[in-house]
């Protein structure tokens, strides 16, 4: 791999970097008091993130995830990571850039697999941050870490499929300009395991959907864009809403969620290099026993262990998305899951010690840690599981072996010499 940054990239980050500075640090405690003022209704957007994301389009940091698409930034996933890393310091500033989550994950599975309805329905939209989206996938009634568990029927009739389900932290649901869901549910049971699953567009103003609540994350509510349970009840769409084909749901959820988890990891460094930033600040002003506590070994210690862990997740975040790039998904599979599962535990131990070294000041609200917890502690969770990808790279290290043995024992076999 080459490390240095292209021109592009330099180019794109130096503007970023200079917005982030200008607009979006400034402005946490503007979004802060906005949120605070809505009260009991908090499913309202801050006028300051409408305000702000006027201010990036006309900079021209706007749609930058969209890899090979006219629609896009057409960024590769290399050039991407470290824009991602940065707006990643901030926790709503994504959706400045239109660059969050489930909204570009959505829009890379109509770009790939939506018809030109469906684009210029739903995704132009989205491209434009008219309306944002929801992925509903997991369900409370099964362990969702296999998919292969979900429940919702999708059934046809005629020429509409009715859709009858559960789901749960269904993300971005609560956020008034959610305006379209993609569906995973089961179309056809007798299917072949991993055919049985389709995915299919639902508006949310169809009849039949209830938001039944929105549920915390360690006492957070998240909003406005927060996370519902959702009933979904004879639910009627056109059948030209379902993507790509029945029984394809597994496919595009492999091409949804490479991405995804990928993009997770970039701005999971940068929440970790954000709570790093934190720690020392306060380490350098602070005294205790006569001397900063900066100056404590165990302080040294902590502080040397997050720079080491923050840069191997950087560079481990690189090498998959180079692999996506110039290999693809299916054989940067064992990478993509490796940083899922090493970035969120890192950046949570560099969050913990930021914490500690705040005090009692470090689990209120007032340093933003807490909330940095609470997100990224999810994300051990969301895109599946830590068990189901070490699973993943423990069965590709085997079958390297399996493969070797195989061969080896082939080899003996014909040093073999038949005895008369």
């Amino acid at each position: 791999m080459i490390f240095e940054h292209n021109e592009k990239t330099k180019e794109l980050l130096a503007r970023l970097e200079a917005f982030m500075d200008e607009h979006i640090y400034p402005n946490e405690a503007t979004y802060a008091a906005q949120m605070e003022a809505f009260g009991d209704n908090r499913w309202q957007v801050p006028a300051i993130l409408e305000d702000l994301k006027v201010k990036a389009r006309d900079a021209g940091l706007w749609n930058l995830f969209l890899p090979e698409s006219e629609r896009g930034g057409g960024l590769s996933n290399v050039e991407y990571a470290t824009l991602c890393e940065v707006m990643g310091r901030v926790g709503w500033a994504s959706e400045v850039f239109n660059c969050s989550a489930p909204d570009t994950g959505n829009m890379e599975v109509l770009e790939r697999y939506g018809n030109e309805r469906h684009k210029e329905e739903y995704m132009v939209p989205l491209l434009n941050g008219e309306i944002r989206s929801a992925f509903l996938m997991t369900e409370p009634a099964v362990a969702s870490s296999d998919a292969t568990n979900i429940e919702t029927r999708i059934e046809r009739d005629g020429d509409e499929y009715v859709i009858n389900g559960r789901k749960w932290w269904s993300s971005g649901v609560g956020d008034p300009r959610c305006k379209i869901a993609i569906v995973m549910g089961k179309t056809n049971p007798d299917a072949p395991l991993h055919q049985q699953q389709s995915q299919v567009l639902v508006p949310l103003d169809t009849p039949g959907i209830e938001i039944v609540r929105m549920l915390p994350v360690f006492g957070y509510d998240d909003a406005p864009h927060g996370h519902a349970e959702v009933l979904l009840k004879d639910v009627r769409v056109p059948a030209e809403n379902l993507l790509l084909g029945e029984g394809r749901g597994f496919e595009i959820a492999q091409g949804r969620l490479g991405p995804g988890r990928i993009h997770h990891c970039m701005r999971t460094i940068g929440v970790a290099e954000r709570a790093l930033e934190k720690m020392c600040q306060r380490l350098m002003t602070r005294t205790a026993f006569g001397k900063r506590i900066a100056d404590h070994s165990i302080w040294e210690q902590r502080i040397a262990e997050a720079r080491t862990n923050i840069e191997m997740s950087r560079l481990l975040t690189l090498k998959a998305a180079y692999m996506m790039d110039t290999v693809g998904n299916k054989v940067a599979k064992s990478e993509i899951a490796q940083i899922k599962v090493a970035g969120p535990r890192i950046a949570l131990q560099v969050i913990d010690d930021a914490i500690q070294a705040h005090g009692g000041g470090g689990v209120t609200s007032d340093f933003g840690l807490a909330k940095m917890y609470s997100g990224i502690r999810t994300l051990r969770l969301a895109d599946g599981p830590d068990e189901v990808h070490n699973r993943t790279i423990a069965r590709l290290e085997l079958k390297k072996y399996a493969d070797l043995t195989q061969s080896e024992s082939d080899g003996m076999k014909s040093l073999d010499v038949p005895r008369s």
